[in-house]
């Protein structure tokens, strides 16, 4: 099948941010795990074997440090083997972001909370080493309560404090509502509901100007926004809430891909150049 329609490129003006000097940003890989490309994006080879992230994003703030999902925990094994038998893959663990922040000497009480993009065990593992507040939108909750997939989320949430936030605040960059965190445009989160039923977007901008967009499993691979190729029809229909609102905002992201930096979640490749907290 043909490629996705090229969207116009973002020609408007950015939204305005002003990132305080002292911000940062740093990568947390945690480990990953094997998926063969053919099953990532339309027009993926069956012989391409792809090492998928499960990396956690810290993102430093004078007002307070957030975390942007948590990556594999040090139970991951168990979280694994809770899935179907058909979506378990051989995996890696590295070190947990809890390790991290021990070797590093991170100051934890810096942390606000771990917002995660959705609910699925591989981007929720790792809160079972850590306990902070889980920042989480209705929608997402919603879905993580009965869900098949909100399974290892729901055994691991129940010993944390559920921060619930709502996008209150207007338009952003093609997106009908967001959330401004920081109230300074520095970290903005935007509805991408159809991978899940409250899947997020997290638009980040730093000192300088540098922008990066968090756009979760939106794909699952950057070659999907560069070859604009939706996930086959197979796992479509067994990976998304709803496909055509998936559709809908890779096409979004696909505009904006020449103003910012696109992060799939489980892209490694993505995250080159984005400092780690731990070298």
């Amino acid at each position: 099948m043909p490629p996705l329609p090229m969207p116009s490129a973002w020609a408007g003006p950015l939204p305005e941010a002003a990132p305080p000097s002292d911000m940062a940003l740093f990568q947390l890989p945690t480990g990953t795990y094997e998926t063969r490309a053919v099953f990532a994006f339309r027009g993926g080879s069956f012989r391409d074997k792809r090492p998928f992230a499960a990396t956690s994003v810290l993102v430093q703030h004078p007002k307070g440090d957030l975390l942007i999902d948590a990556g594999f925990g040090s139970q991951v094994d168990a979280h694994m083997q809770a899935l179907p038998r058909i979506e378990r893959a051989p995996h890696q663990l590295g070190h947990t972001v809890s390790e991290q922040f021990e070797a590093s000497g991170y100051d934890r009480s810096r942390l606000r909370g771990v917002l995660v993009t959705h609910s699925h065990w591989d981007h929720v593992s790792g809160l079972d080493d850590l306990r902070l507040p889980i920042w989480i939108n209705e929608g997402e909750l919603q879905y993580a309560g009965h869900d098949k997939g909100g399974r290892v989320f729901r055994e691991i949430s129940v010993d944390h404090k559920i921060h619930q936030y709502a996008f209150k605040d207007g338009p952003y960059l093609g997106f009908s509502s967001s959330y401004d965190v920081y109230d300074d445009g520095s970290v903005v989160v935007v509805p991408a509901g159809g991978h899940t039923t409250g899947s997020v977007i997290t638009f980040v901008t730093l000192p300088g100007g540098r922008r990066y967009a968090f756009i979760g499993d939106l794909t699952w691979q950057l070659d999907a926004i560069v070859r604009r190729s939706e996930r086959p029809l197979m796992m479509r229909m067994l990976a998304d809430t709803d496909p055509k609102l998936v559709r809908e905002d890779m096409l979004r992201m696909i505009a904006l891909a020449g103003v910012m930096r696109i992060v799939p979640s489980h892209d490694v490749s993505a995250y080159d150049g984005i400092p780690r907290l731990l070298d």
